[in-house]
């Protein structure tokens, strides 16, 4: 009841505090990733008669105003690290293939993949018989191309602390113990037998009734 009433700007900051150093640094390169979207991606240069002159207008897009393919996945790339993360933080229990470092190492890459070839693979303008639009790459995406290969470092870093995820519900959590630390079985001691009393025959000795 406690932490259904709690808000969401106070479960926020209270995950923060939660998660490790590797994690917050995937979380800010997540959210650095989703800020990107507002910044300049393309340049649109439009080439028209104007008042009986050629003249061309220059302006900028960001990755809204031109949305495709490659901006909604990295859009959702950027939301399912940081639901991911959030997840986490909360003790959610469930299972990622590779575990959570692996995936958003993969991630990251496919991001930069992404980045990569929208630089290769530009928009296409178009042509008429009054204006002709070029499209081109402004500094905006190369930082999202930076954001995208922080975010592969970031869960590199995850994957190689090697932190345990929630144990799911009837699962114990287990750790691992060293070859060299596991408990030896030592073998019993022979019992010593007892002296024989003084006057007791020796083994291999006479005595007066043997003869």
């Amino acid at each position: 009841m406690a932490q259904s009433a709690q808000t969401f700007p106070s479960r926020v900051a209270r995950g923060w505090r939660a998660m490790a150093p590797e994690q917050r640094l995937a979380a800010l390169f997540a959210g650095g990733l989703f800020l990107t979207m507002f910044l300049p991606w393309y340049t649109k240069d439009t080439t028209a008669v104007i008042d009986g002159k050629l003249q061309t207008v220059s302006s900028t897009l960001i990755a809204w105003k031109s949305f495709s393919f490659v901006e909604a996945a990295i859009l959702l790339v950027a939301v399912g690290v940081l639901i991911l993360l959030f997840a986490r933080a909360e003790g959610r229990a469930f299972h990622l293939p590779g575990g959570d470092g692996l995936v958003i190492t993969a991630a990251g890459a496919w991001v930069a993949l992404l980045v990569f070839y929208r630089l290769l693979d530009n928009k296409s303008g178009s042509s008429s018989s009054v204006a002709k639009v070029d499209y081109g790459v402004t500094w905006g995406i190369f930082v999202t191309l930076f954001a995208g290969i922080g975010l592969a470092y970031a869960g590199w870093r995850i994957h190689q602390a090697h932190r345990p995820e929630p144990p799911l519900p009837g699962e114990e959590r287990t750790t691992a113990v060293a070859p060299d630390a596991a408990r030896t079985e030592v073998a019993p001691r022979p019992r010593r037998r007892p002296p024989p009393p003084p006057d007791a025959p020796m083994e291999g000795q006479l005595t007066f009734d043997d003869h």
